[in-house]
């Protein structure tokens, strides 16, 4: 289950959704991921630690990292509010913060309508976090 708040924005009321807990660790994903899989909690933990500098290197090189059952990260990069009068202007130094960015992974029916998102529950239910404390 997921957890809202109601938020007043705009004198308008809207859920948004909070995070309950500590955040799941690189610990916990392993053992999970060693009991569905025949890796070790070791292996698995492995892998997960070194994940990060792969997807670094593959980013740093203009590439998407594509990871099947979860989705696609890419590089954005952002520069100074003002912007360039010619694209000779345009240089690495106007370059000034880059993200990474993520598109989770989906699926489409024939009808072009997206059916399914991998990383999210199709039977999620929502609970008013304010009614889960009673």
């Amino acid at each position: 289950m997921a957890f809202y708040k109601k938020q007043k924005l705009n004198g308008k009321w809207y859920p948004r959704a909070v995070t309950k807990g500590h955040p799941a660790t690189t610990d916990e994903v392993a053992e999970k991921l060693s009991v569905i899989s025949t890796l070790s909690e070791g292996d698995t933990y492995a892998v997960l630690v070194n994940l990060g500098d792969v997807m670094k290197e593959m980013l740093s090189e203009g590439r998407s990292v594509q990871l099947k059952g979860i989705g696609t990260f890419y590089l954005s990069c952002q520069s100074s509010s003002k912007g360039a009068d010619t694209p000779e202007e345009v240089t690495p130094q106007s370059v000034v913060g880059v993200k990474v960015c993520f598109i989770p992974e989906y699926r489409r029916a024939q009808n072009n309508k997206v059916i399914e998102r991998t990383l999210i529950e199709p039977n999620l239910s929502w609970i008013d976090e304010d009614e889960a404390v009673k």
